[in-house]
């Protein structure tokens, strides 16, 4: 899913029901949305708490309910609130409206993240969707080698980056660059357009475990769906498994 940013709570899960109608006419198992989706990302510090909720509040419920009638799962970016900490975090709902996993990014972006989140303290976990064991990271996170070589090492083969990129080249190099070393899928979904002081890239794409576009979806708003196979990860770690060439013994 490719969409402008929104500062309002209400509409932005609005337009998330809609997409996942358009996903499960197309017979989606998954809908991913860009970072912060439900609140906007660059509201400021303010904004941005006063839209949080806790992981397991009113924001989960809503989703559930849209996840359960679509049957369609969603990865989502949204504001987390738990005590005095705001974290930027992405949820993982299933298509019966089940919490499967949730995270919270772990590298902050400059002076804007860091006026707005706390930092989380570990990378996601892999669950299953629709056949593919699946992880989570959000955004500059991608751009980190190694947070897409643990979660691989820990058995992802699909790795769903909700993003608010403004810089083309991390769509365009880094993001295949990681499928590609890592034998997996890279769903990356991002903004297009202006959010304050920002004008994001869009180029939203679903990379295979060759590195090779599966879709990419250029500029505007859509809902695009690409395939992902285990049977691809499977093919691609077989004609050159990274993981298993790789010599710990001597990186220290």
């Amino acid at each position: 899913m490719q969409t402008t940013p929104a500062a309002d709570v209400d509409h932005n899960f609005q337009r998330l029901a809609d997409a996942l109608e358009i996903a499960a006419r197309q017979a989606a198992d998954l809908l991913v949305t860009p970072e912060m989706f439900l609140s906007g990302y660059n509201i400021g510090a303010d904004a941005v708490r006063t839209a949080a909720r806790p992981i397991d509040g009113e924001h989960l419920d809503r989703l559930a309910s849209l996840t359960d009638r679509a049957g369609v799962a969603v990865a989502v970016g949204l504001p987390e609130l738990d005590g005095d900490q705001v974290f930027n975090t992405a949820a993982l709902v299933s298509s019966t409206g089940d919490l499967l996993t949730s995270y919270r990014k772990t590298h902050l972006y400059g002076d804007l993240d860091a006026s707005q989140f706390s930092a989380g303290d570990t990378l996601g976990d892999v669950v299953e969707i629709g056949g593919l064991q699946v992880a989570l990271a959000i955004c500059f996170d991608i751009e980190f080698p190694e947070v897409a070589r643990t979660l691989t090492a820990r058995g992802a083969q699909a790795i769903l980056v909700p993003t608010a990129n403004w810089l083309a080249t991390v769509n365009t190099r880094l993001v295949p660059a990681r499928a590609e070393e890592n034998g997996t899928h890279v769903v990356y979904a991002n903004y297009w357009g202006p959010e304050r002081d920002k004008r994001y890239c869009g180029q939203s794409c679903v990379v295979d475990p060759w590195g090779n576009d599966v879709l990419r979806m250029g500029d505007g708003e859509r809902v695009l769906v690409g395939d992902m196979t285990a049977g691809a990860v499977t093919e691609a770690r077989r004609q050159i498994d990274y993981l298993a060439e790789r010599r710990p013994d001597l990186y220290g």
